[in-house]
């Protein structure tokens, strides 16, 4: 089951280093070093009735890892947040897409940093695209692949890169054996992340999910899920798993910031009993809750002033 786009291409305006700009006037130099090398940073956000959830934990992470690259993010949060929705507005969005990119900036060739005076800060918003209802009411299938999650000792999984062909060939091997995302071990073999998702599964009534201690993003939405869990009583164990774990579960489901909670039927050649199972429905629910919650009290605030 190949994976589907959750954005239309349409985004007419982009917001360009400082400014505006339409589409086709927002041109990034061929010297520029996220093009040359990865070199930058992003994050990808969710926009739902108008409200950026969850923005400050997300420019958090971004100013998080542009500091652990040496890279001077050029506007500030406050700054960044304006610059977000006004680009929503010029493009007439209200449920959409957001994805917040820094470069190292143009420079001659050679991977010194300092070849570049200033970075390039791209804002792009496109329009949110659900994914198909059956993903939800039926699951989707995984592959347990070979490509092994970069080891953290060499590029630290706290830094949300530009440089992701890591993911770009765990996922090839996932579309080539017919399953919508790839999950990655780590170098000691066990179980990391998917391409641009965490992962979790339910074994015995326990919600497991891997620990950011074997080389993982820390996602925002992993992060809520598991608040939420312990909210509503779940027990939450974060740890070293084998990927027979995830044959051997009665849930598995996997969750990013535009999917938010989404079942797992198959993993490799396994069937997974319960998809979508009780807990898998009743996280959903409580974070879609979460999310009316937020738009609701920051929805307010946007609007009065």
């Amino acid at each position: 089951m190949p994976g589907a786009s959750t954005s239309t291409r349409t985004c007419s305006m982009i917001y360009l280093n400082d400014r505006l700009v339409p589409e086709d006037r927002a041109l990034v130099p061929v010297f520029d070093h996220g093009f040359l090398y990865g070199d930058g940073i992003y994050e990808t956000l969710r926009a739902y009735k108008g409200v950026v959830f969850r923005f400050r934990e997300h420019i958090g992470r971004l100013f998080r890892s542009a500091s652990m690259i040496g890279l001077a993010v050029p506007m500030s949060p406050e700054g960044i947040e304006r610059a977000v929705y006004s680009t929503m507005e010029a493009n007439g969005q209200k449920d959409a897409v957001i994805r917040i990119t820094v470069s190292r900036g143009p420079g001659p060739v050679g991977l010194d940093p300092a070849l570049c005076p200033g970075p390039t800060f791209v804002i792009i918003s496109s329009d949110f695209r659900r994914y198909p209802p059956r993903y939800y009411r039926k699951g989707v299938g995984i592959a347990v692949v070979n490509t092994r999650r970069n080891f953290r000792g060499a590029l630290d999984p706290k830094i949300k890169s530009l440089n992701f062909l890591n993911n770009i060939l765990a996922k090839r091997e996932a579309i080539d054996r017919g399953a919508y995302e790839a999950v990655m071990l780590n170098y000691r073999g066990y179980i990391a992340e998917g391409t641009v998702t965490n992962v979790f599964f339910v074994k015995d009534g326990i919600l497991c999910t891997p620990s950011v201690d074997v080389g993982i993003l820390d996602g925002i939405t992993r992060g809520l899920i598991i608040d939420i869990a312990g909210d509503v009583g779940i027990e939450v164990s974060e740890g070293r798993f084998r990927k027979e774990a995830l044959y051997n579960a009665q849930e598995v489901f996997i969750s990013n910031t535009t999917m938010e909670v989404m079942p797992v039927a198959e993993v490799d050649d396994t069937k997974i009993a319960d998809s979508p199972g009780r807990l898998t429905r009743l996280l959903h629910r409580a974070y879609r809750k979460n999310v009316s919650e937020y738009i609701k009290r920051h929805g307010y605030r946007l609007h009065s002033g």
